[in-house]
Order: C-alpha cells, then structure tokens, then sequence
C-alpha cells in the first residue's frame, strides 16, 4: 500500500471524490436519456439558455418541449434550484458500497454484496442489470448465475458506477482496487462490464498518486486485458487528444467506431468519460462540463467525472457553485443512509482508506 494512506491531505480529496461524484451526478441528471438528448442537442439547449460556456448546473428548460424531454427530477437540478442531492442510484452505490466495506471489509464475498443489496436497497430503485441480478438473487440464485441468468444488460455501466468507492478506499494501490470492484460487479456483469468496474477503480484509486490524468488513465488501463474492448477504446480516445483532435472531432469518431452499441453500454460511455477527463485536464468544472455535454449516459459520467476530478484537485479546490447547494447533504434509497451529511460519509471512507493502508 502506497503511503498515500497516511498523507494529510487524503481528507480533502477523498472528500474530493464524493463531492465531484454527486454533483457531477446531479449536472448529468435532468438529461440523462441519450437518444433523446444527443452531444448537439444537449449544446443547442446550451446556446438557447446562454449557458456556453458551461460552468454552473444546467439552466431551467427555455420551452415546454425542452421540459417535457427533460428527467421529471429536473426541478431540483438546475442552477438555483439545487438544494441538496437528488437522490440517483450512482450515489446509491457510493454508499452501499461503504456500508459493505464497514460490514464485512476488504475479504467481503460476492455473495455478501448480493445479501446487502436485498437487506438495504429497494428492489424498484436498481435498474438493468443490477435488477436482473436482484430478481435472480430473490429467486434463489448465486453468483455467477446472478450476472448471466435472463440478464440482456451484462455489459453495460451499472458495474462502473459503484467502483467508486473501491479507488477512495485504496488510494495509490489501483490493482488492489480493481480486484475489490471485479468481486462486486460479477454480482451482475461479465465481460466490458466487469472491465469497466476494474478500470473506474484503479483510475480513481490512481488519481490520487498520478502527476497528471493521463497518466491516471494509463495505470488504470493495466488492470484490464490490453485486447478488450474497453481498453482499445480508451487508448484511442487518447491518440486523438494526443494527436492534438478537437474534442469534438474525437466524440465524432468515437460515435461512429461504437455505433451499435446502446447508450447505457460501458464502452461508449467510456469513451465519452475518458474525452471528458483528457480534454477537461485536471479542471474541475471544465472536466465534467465536457463530459455531460457529450451525451449517452450523462449522469453516471457525469459522476464518474466528478470522481476523479475531485480526488485530483482536492474538495478545498471545487468551486463553490458546485458544493454548496449541495448543502452537505446526501438523499438516498439505501436504508439507513437518507439525509446523511456527505462529510460524514468522507470522514467514514477516510477510516476504511487508513486502516486498509494497515491491514
């Protein structure tokens, strides 16, 4: 374990992640539904509400068609509404997988993660393949089964989205993290899904060591086989930037290469994720702007976003149009944990993070 476990300001920017990851969440949220709300529409709303460049929550819908598209939590989302977290199952995760890991800690079992779920989450707030994987948990099955058994979703992001908290609890040890989060997303993914819950891991649990995001984003791809089809796509996100391709131009290209593949699939949406984070270059608000404004699943990137841009600049260094209306505050559907103060779930992370550096 890194000495990273010990370093003062791993405060801050574990604290960092959780706040990056909610308001990341909650800038995504109201256009969260990618074949209606495309990279160009999403930025035509923008021009119409003079919201370019995009450095606040996203303004209120300037038409009755923009509102009707809108998520219905879309009131308490936009820029002067905000007051608190919404609740959203990409922050639901964040927390259930800490009550795992004060559980049962960092030997937890698959089965244990499948046994949490049905004693603390409701069954209506998992969706695609977590709630394949809570119904076959319900009907007697086990993992693997649970991942594979009338699951059509098995690649797609719900996987990524609870690795969080595996990367804050191992700062600077990224396979360790990954190997954390490959034992929870196998409850529901295989294959790309499971890629993507290793690869978030490690790149979050990086972040807090690398000089640099791609440098983050380069560790985090040795966790995954070089071969898959995760890792092919991150490294080309990364050519582009490198070879100097406009944002735009890359998100164009990306389209086209994962053409296909469903909105809410771990492989597009990482390539959005990774152009994100590359092009967002360690800025915060830059960082999850970009993300959200290239569509497909934007809350979770969103978050993601949030997560990583968090760890590296450190929660002192968010700007406060994005933590303050936050009122520290988190709503949740995980029994136990609605209205809990998101410094206190930063404070208990911290605990997990210290006393894994010291197993």
């Amino acid at each position: 374990m890194s000495a990273v476990g010990t370093e003062p300001g791993l405060a801050d920017r574990i604290l960092g992640g959780w706040l990056g990851r909610i308001a990341g969440n909650m800038l995504g949220k109201p256009v969260e539904q990618g074949e209606v709300w495309t990279r160009e529409r999403i930025d035509r709303y923008l021009r119409r509400t003079d919201a370019l460049p995009l450095t606040d929550y996203l303004p209120g819908p300037p038409s009755e068609e923009d509102r009707l598209d809108l998520r219905p939590e879309w009131p308490a989302c936009v820029r002067g509404r905000v007051d608190g977290s919404c609740r959203d199952d990409d922050v639901d995760y964040a927390v259930l997988g800490l009550d795992l890991l004060e559980t049962h800690g960092f030997g937890f079992s698959t089965e244990q993660v499948g046994d949490l779920w049905l004693l603390r989450l409701p069954f209506l707030q998992t969706f695609t393949a977590e709630r394949a994987a809570y119904r076959n948990l319900a009907n007697g099955l086990r993992p693997p089964l649970t991942a594979t058994h009338d699951n059509p979703y098995q690649e797609w992001i719900g996987a990524l989205i609870r690795a969080d908290i595996h990367g804050w609890t191992c700062p600077g040890d990224p396979r360790r993290a990954a190997s954390l989060a490959r034992r929870d997303a196998v409850l529901s993914h295989t294959g790309n899904g499971v890629h993507g819950a290793m690869w978030a891991a490690a790149l979050i649990s990086a972040a807090f060591t690398a000089p640099t995001v791609r440098h983050a984003l380069d560790e985090a791809l040795t966790v995954i086989p070089a071969g898959c089809r995760l890792a092919r796509t991150v490294r080309r996100v990364a050519s582009l930037h490198g070879t100097g391709v406009a944002w735009e131009d890359t998100l164009a290209t990306l389209g086209r290469e994962t053409a296909g593949l469903h909105w809410i699939h771990t492989v597009p949406n990482a390539a959005v994720l990774t152009a994100g984070l590359l092009y967002g270059d360690g800025d915060f608000t830059r960082t999850i702007a970009l993300t959200v404004r290239g569509g497909l699943d934007t809350d979770s990137n969103g978050a993601t976003a949030g997560s990583v841009a968090g760890v590296l600049c450190g929660a002192p260094a968010i700007p406060g149009q994005w933590k303050d209306p936050l009122r520290d505050t988190v709503r949740s559907a995980v029994f136990g944990f609605d209205g809990v103060r998101i410094s206190e779930l930063a404070d208990r992370t911290l605990r997990l993070a210290r006393a894994g550096a010291h197993p």
